[in-house]
């Protein structure tokens, strides 16, 4: 990794250019059943849940300059962390082909030019051009695409809410469920965010930019959904934007939304290669991911990503409970260890524990209450184990 340090400033641009994203506003139209008033509130009490989250795993990161899954040895051991590191290799897989197959159908959709498959090559170039400039030289090109976004966002907000509202409520939807959609999205950066708050000159700073930034542009990006689904009668956002006669502006919207955001799950996916196996590079590590994604977008039938996001919560929401733990409140590091069994124990308990709340309605979602269940059974174990060492 370059020694060179991150401003503030690019991290915010680095979160915002995350949460700008076709999925988060698809993910946004499946509030609509709650009606405006309760899907805003849905939305805003599941990113500031997700946010504080994204705020405490940044500054883990920031303050030991580790990268995500290098800060994930300190709770789990160096053989214990690699169980993680694995698993958000494949899942940044697996969401890179997501994000670039719904990126190359919405682009498609604009302007057909052979098919998705082609949409899908320019879109995964694109991402590895961006892997190639560097996470620390991205500054100047990320500022002229953040600022182009946030332009075209602006104009589609005013295409949308311009309207009155096109469907009825019908409540199909609990609002417990709605937060669970909210926090979802900021869940799923948080194997991620210490990969860049790590080079930050500001920890602090870093972190809490990079978390507010996420929190205010994704939850705008959820209420463009959600407006769409109620004021156009429309959860197809590229069909909206067609009708409103954006076809330029919306390609420019999908393409730069859809390289900015897929460009952290690859570049982390290349960080956290490194973790797996220190003969890894992180650029070509990230490459490689790059191409996988870009190869399982094209040849295999990958257009959901709801169960990726159930997926990353029950396997990352109770490691990063037990990582808060450790860090703010034991401040225990078993980095040098091979493996902390009690942790992979209450980490395996958390994970059962987040598929059973999938079945239960909770007013916060399952993702809140299973952190807290885990976090106190982390703590609790230490304070036992403690006494009994007396």
């Amino acid at each position: 990794m370059e020694n060179k340090k991150t401003s503030v400033f690019s991290n915010g641009l680095i979160w915002f250019g995350a949460a700008v994203s076709i999925a988060e506003i698809l993910t946004g139209t499946l509030l609509a059943p709650l009606g405006f008033a309760k899907g805003i509130a849905a939305i805003l009490i599941g990113h500031l849940i997700g946010c504080i989250l994204l705020y405490l795993s940044g500054l883990i990161g920031g303050k030991t300059e580790k990268s995500a899954m290098e800060t994930v040895k300190m709770s789990f051991g160096e053989k214990g962390s690699l169980l993680f590191s694995s698993l958000n290799v494949l899942q940044l897989v697996g969401w890179t082909a997501v994000m670039i197959v719904s990126g190359a159908a919405a682009a498609n959709a604009v302007i057909s030019i052979g098919g998705g498959w082609v949409w899908s090559l320019i879109i995964g170039a694109l991402i590895i051009v961006w892997v190639i400039i560097g996470i620390k030289n991205l500054d100047k090109l990320n500022i002229i695409a953040m600022c182009a976004l946030f332009i075209l966002t602006i104009v589609l907000s005013t295409v949308i809410f311009r309207g009155n509202s096109a469907v009825s409520v019908s409540e199909t939807l609990s609002f417990g469920a709605a937060v669970e959609l909210s926090v979802a999205m900021p869940l799923s950066w948080l194997p991620l965010i210490s990969d860049y708050t790590r080079a930050a000159k500001k920890p602090n700073a870093a972190s809490a930019v990079s978390s507010i930034v996420y929190f205010i542009v994704s939850s705008w990006m959820y209420v463009i959904g959600l407006g769409a689904a109620l004021f156009a009668g429309e959860s197809d956002i590229v069909t909206i934007m067609i009708k409103a006669g954006m076809g330029i502006i919306a390609l420019i919207i999908i393409i730069f939304s859809t390289v900015t955001t897929t460009f952290l799950d690859v570049y982390s996916a290349g960080v956290s290669s490194v973790s797996v196996s220190s003969k890894l590079k992180e650029k070509p590590a990230a490459i490689v991911v790059c191409i996988l994604g870009t190869i399982l977008a094209i040849f295999t039938p990958i257009t959901q990503f709801e169960d990726f996001l159930y997926l990353i919560g029950s396997v990352f929401a109770p490691m990063i409970a037990i990582q808060i733990v450790d860090f703010f409140i034991i401040k225990k590091d078993v980095s040098k260890e091979k493996a902390d069994i009690k942790n992979l124990v209450i980490w395996l308990i958390g994970f059962i524990t987040y598929r059973i709340f999938l079945h239960i309605d909770t007013p916060l979602g399952n993702t809140f209450p299973v952190m807290i269940i885990t976090a106190v059974l982390c703590y609790g174990f230490h304070r036992i184990k403690g006494i009994n060492q007396k």
